[in-house]
């Protein structure tokens, strides 16, 4: 079995309508379709595709207890950020500072890539991709 894509990323908040408001003014992304899981959350879309899940932690957490999944003990992160593309960069820059977001910009030497990075509402560190001549496919 070899996969073709990385689907989504399910993010765990406490408040998911927060979580839910950044990540729609700072990066860009709409609230899309979701169908009726036994949880509250959202599913927050970029190019078309739901690629940012949002759920309620502690029912999240519940619910997988239920079917038998194990949930991770507070503090034990596994993931150090979510990254996302854009094709404008000073969109991106203007768009984190109007929503008083400081970012750390950094540049990939000899890739044609500058970044961003920021912590999004849960502590989640957020990157943002700009390649030279566009959104790398």
């Amino acid at each position: 079995m070899g996969v073709a894509a990385l689907d989504h990323v399910l993010l765990l908040s406490d408040d998911i309508d927060a979580t839910r408001d950044f990540y729609c003014r700072t990066v860009g992304m709409s609230v899309g379709d979701r169908p009726p899981l036994p949880f509250p959350g959202y599913w927050l879309y970029a190019g078309g595709k739901p690629c940012l899940h949002i759920a309620d932690r502690a029912v999240y957490e519940a619910h997988a207890r239920s079917i038998g999944l194990d949930v991770a003990a507070p503090g034990d992160e596994r993931i150090d950020h979510v990254a996302f593309s854009t094709g404008d960069y000073a969109a991106a820059e203007e768009r984190l500072a109007r929503e008083g977001v400081t970012a750390v910009r950094n540049e990939v030497p000899g890739a044609g890539l500058r970044q961003l990075f920021f912590a999004d509402p849960v502590g989640m560190r957020v990157e943002i991709n700009v390649f030279e001549g566009g959104v790398d496919s």
